[in-house]
């Protein structure tokens, strides 16, 4: 019992040393941003034209709303977001935000009324499992809610529209992009800065999605 203990209490000043001298996480404070993870999607919009005025996004697994924060700033007022998460989520500014498991048709219906008769443009997901440090683990894990948002992605994006989702580099991950490319026109990967360097975690981008081809 005591080296469990003492285990992940060597893990938490880990983490809380990592934190502290993190250059995003002081970034994200100085900004107000919710989470260091707003970065990411901050660079791969300025590389990849993520967003455009009047766009209509769904964040899935939103919480704490760093992404969504971004969404909403770079799509203007006359876009929408809906922020999706098990979690709860503060308040946003421009942020529609629903509580619950994206995957249910409760959930679903509830998105489907936030949208009142919209088109979905793009689908983003920062969504990872919780993490064990164990790669057989983990990977699986993390690919089946990449999976899950692949899913969502393809019943309510419009023809055209774009996914950007995280994924963690191992088993499954070629076949999961090989089937992305049976969907969408263009797909990339990309490692932000932000990302940690010991990390698994990649993104995927997914454009021009192809509704015809399903």
């Amino acid at each position: 019992m005591s080296t469990s203990k003492s285990g992940r209490s060597k893990s938490s000043k880990q983490w809380l040393q990592r934190q502290r001298s993190d250059q995003f996480v002081k970034q994200a404070q100085d900004l107000g941003y919710r989470s260091r993870a707003a970065f990411k999607l901050l660079e791969l919009d300025d590389k990849d034209k993520l967003f455009d005025s009047g766009m209509v996004v769904v964040d899935l697994g939103a919480a704490p709303g760093g992404w969504s924060q971004i969404a909403s700033e770079r799509i203007g007022s006359s876009g929408k977001v809906i922020a999706v998460d098990l979690l709860p989520i503060e308040s946003l500014p421009g942020v529609d935000i629903i509580q619950g498991d994206f995957t249910h048709e409760d959930v679903y219906a509830q998105v489907v009324k936030k949208l009142a008769g919209r088109s979905v443009d793009l689908v983003i997901s920062d969504m990872a499992p919780n993490i064990t440090g164990i790669s057989d683990i983990d990977v699986p894990r993390a690919l089946y809610l990449s999976e899950m948002a692949v899913d969502f992605a393809r019943e309510c994006l419009v023809s055209g529209g774009s996914f950007l989702v995280k994924v963690f580099q191992g088993q499954g991950f070629s076949e999961f992009v090989r089937e992305l490319r049976q969907d969408f026109d263009k797909v990339v990967i990309r490692k932000p800065q932000a990302s940690r360097a010991e990390s698994r975690e990649v993104y995927v981008l997914a454009k021009q999605f192809n509704r015809g081809a399903l």
